[in-house]
């Protein structure tokens, strides 16, 4: 009877590790900080000022 549980349990693991991955649910991948700002300009959230401030910022830390 213990088995048999196990086995279910095992079964409904493997079935959500199935389903999310045919549907594209993906663990994200860690942004460098010019990647953040990079994304943020192409987003319009901070303008091009801002943007050339900042990555000079990041590159003198580099």
């Amino acid at each position: 009877m213990m088995y048999t549980w196990i086995i279910v349990l095992v079964i409904i693991a493997l079935a959500v590790i199935l389903y999310a991955g045919k549907n594209g649910i993906k663990i994200p991948k860690k942004e460098s900080p010019s990647e953040i700002l990079d994304r943020r300009f192409a987003n319009g959230e901070i303008s091009k000022e801002e943007y050339e401030e900042k990555k000079q910022v990041i590159n003198s830390k580099n």
